[in-house]
């Protein structure tokens, strides 16, 4: 059987794209559809490791959990990950395949176009359903002849698209009409409707700027989606900063900013718990005297590496280390805590060597292969800042080039993938105070992450916290997918869809 389809584009990057097509996918799960996300390529460096060890982009992930079901590379068989002196990882159906300069990328994109399609019919076969995210804007008319992720892929399924504009950022009717001029016939012909998302305000003083756009381009607007501070779903690739609220502050988190941050959701937990503040820090000005200071994962190590050293950055986490102040490095952060990084294969930079901040003494080499893994194990350190943690499970993901090893120090994790032998991960001083590790994913364990917190408020004379009841991730979903059915026109959907009226389950 093969899927109906719906693409969703926007007028340009940020617009909501992916966040309504997770909404989509939850609503269509709840209904009774076996429903699966699509993105043929993305440019991310929020990304994640599947059940095999394929690396995927986070949007995809967030939108298959959703739909309840599993991620698989399919759902984004081109991942673009940007590193240095403009030019990207390729990593095509879970695996890197190349490193390229931005101006040669699309002398590759017919065989990769190739391979998207392909992964799209495998989903269209397994699935009633498949939701398509576009990028940035199909009216990028000096890409036309060469994209392989808006109106291409729309022409080759035949799917109906929705084109979202962010009202937020002002300018939407412009955005919507203008992108419509900018496309050929059948593009527009293509495009069964708008979706104006982010917005403030009394509907009722919208409604004359509706009318006219409808009547300007003879296309629907099926639905004005409110902005909302409160669904808790992963950005792509950006940093989720939540909005300033007046809760008092307990524990002071610094995470200091990279040029080329990874996994940035990592912290996003953190962000959710009373009383804990996350900070991004973009220069020595801002850090204060944190209760914690995170280094995190990064793309380019030692690009990142050095630009800690040109801002004063590093100079600024080595004084708070030397006066106690917790330090967490997370993948390349935990690289960069180390006395040394080697490169002898080239695979980052012409730099064969580069020092660390030696603030544990570890040294990493990088290889040709990536590590990329989910693994699961236990804590098995109980000082410090994992005081009272010695025993509690962890699980997350691994996503690294670099090897690093050690001289006898202490691991403050056993891990293991799949059937594979326990392994130790990380490092930590003798004082507890200052830990490196590879595990992305670390704070969404909710009794580690209280305990943690908790050990940073008992440094400063505070009395520790229960946990945090926060929602699950099932909860965010559902409050998602209920925003969209109540400001959306299903209906209107469903028949442009050609699917047949909803069967939900309850």
């Amino acid at each position: 059987m093969t899927a109906r389809t719906l693409m969703v584009q926007g007028t340009a990057s940020s617009a909501g794209k992916s966040v309504m097509v997770a909404g989509l996918c939850r609503i269509l799960r709840q209904d009774g559809y076996r429903v699966a996300p699509f993105k043929s390529q993305n440019m991310s460096l929020n990304s994640f490791v599947t059940k095999d060890g394929g690396e995927m982009g986070r949007a995809q992930v967030v939108q298959a959990e959703a739909a309840g079901v599993e991620p698989h590379v399919d759902m984004n068989p081109i991942l673009l990950k940007p590193e240095m002196d403009q030019r990207s990882q390729v990593v095509l159906l879970g695996k890197p395949v190349f490193t390229t300069p931005a101006q040669e990328y699309y002398q590759h994109t017919p065989a990769l176009w190739k391979e998207a399609r392909a992964a799209l019919a495998r989903l269209m076969a397994a699935y009633d359903v498949v939701i398509i995210e576009g990028a940035g804007s199909p009216a990028e008319i000096n890409l036309r002849d060469r994209e392989i992720v808006n109106m291409r892929v729309a022409r080759e399924v035949g799917a109906p698209v929705l084109l979202v504009g962010d009202i937020d950022r002002g300018g939407v009717f412009a955005a919507l009409v203008g992108t419509l001029v900018l496309l050929d016939d059948d593009e527009r012909d293509a495009i069964k409707g708008f979706v104006i998302n982010k917005f403030r305000g009394d509907i009722a003083l919208l409604q004359p700027g509706l009318e006219m756009l409808e009547e300007r381009t003879r296309k629907p607007v099926l639905g004005v989606i409110p902005y909302c501070h409160d669904i808790g779903i992963a950005q792509e690739d950006s940093i989720f900063e939540p909005a300033p609220h007046l809760q008092r502050v307990d524990v002071d988190i610094a995470v200091i900013y990279l040029p080329r941050i990874s996994n940035s959701t990592d912290f996003e937990p953190l962000q959710h718990e009373a009383g804990a503040q996350v900070r991004y820090i973009r220069n020595p000005g801002e850090l204060g005297q944190p209760d914690l200071v995170i280094v995190p994962g990064t793309k380019s190590t030692m690009a990142d590496l050095a630009h800690l050293r040109r801002t004063g950055l590093a100079a600024a986490v080595q004084r708070l280390a030397r006066e106690g102040t917790p330090v967490i490095g997370i993948c390349g952060g935990f690289q960069i805590l180390g006395r040394s990084i080697r490169d002898p294969h080239g695979v980052e930079s012409q730099s064969e060597e580069v020092e660390g901040l030696g603030l544990l003494p570890v040294d990493t080499v990088f290889d040709r292969e990536k590590t990329t893994r989910q693994v699961a194990g236990r804590v098995v350190w109980g000082e410090g800042l994992l005081a009272g943690a010695k025993g509690l499970e962890v699980s997350g993901y691994e996503i690294h080039m670099g090897q690093t090893t050690d001289e006898g120090l202490a691991h403050p994790f056993q891990v293991q993938a799949g059937a594979d032998q326990l392994h130790d991960d990380g490092a930590v001083d003798a004082r507890g105070l200052v830990l490196g590790t590879y595990l992305h994913g670390l704070f969404q364990d909710q009794a580690l992450r209280t305990v943690f917190l908790n050990n940073l408020r008992q440094r400063k004379g505070l009395s520790p916290q229960l946990p945090s009841v926060l929602p699950s991730r099932e909860e965010y979903y559902d409050r998602l997918a209920n925003l969209v059915r109540q400001n959306l026109d299903m209906a209107r959907i469903y028949d442009i869809c050609g699917l047949e009226p909803p069967r939900r389950r309850g």
